[in-house]
């Protein structure tokens, strides 16, 4: 059977926003406050934008009317899935990890 191929990596930027669209609707400023405040990573304008159209082509974000100039995106009950889905697959992995390490109470 085909691998297949994952549409959210463990790194990438499209998951650090969906993650911060599960809170609430926002624009791309407010997004990459929220998540460097939330995990000291600062996604550049160039990168972030880049994500949010591949996010958006693949259904997981959608873009709500403009604000002005500002776009606001939100999470689809598709992104909601795929986030879901990668979550529990990282807490799993976390677990068994810390588990290897003797970590207690992993």
């Amino acid at each position: 059977m085909p691998r297949q191929r994952d549409r959210v990596g463990w790194a990438e930027p499209a998951l650090l926003i969906l993650a911060s669209l599960a809170d609430g609707p926002k624009h791309g400023y407010a997004i990459t406050k929220d998540v460097e405040e939330q995990t000291s990573i600062r996604l550049g304008p160039g990168t972030l934008y880049a994500a949010i159209a591949r996010l958006e082509e693949s259904g997981l974000v959608a873009p709500l009317d403009e604000d002005e100039r500002r776009r606001p995106y939100r999470i689809t009950a598709e992104g909601q899935t795929v986030l879901d889905d990668r979550l529990r697959a990282m807490a799993r992995f976390a677990r068994t990890g810390l588990t290897r390490l003797g970590v207690a109470n992993a």
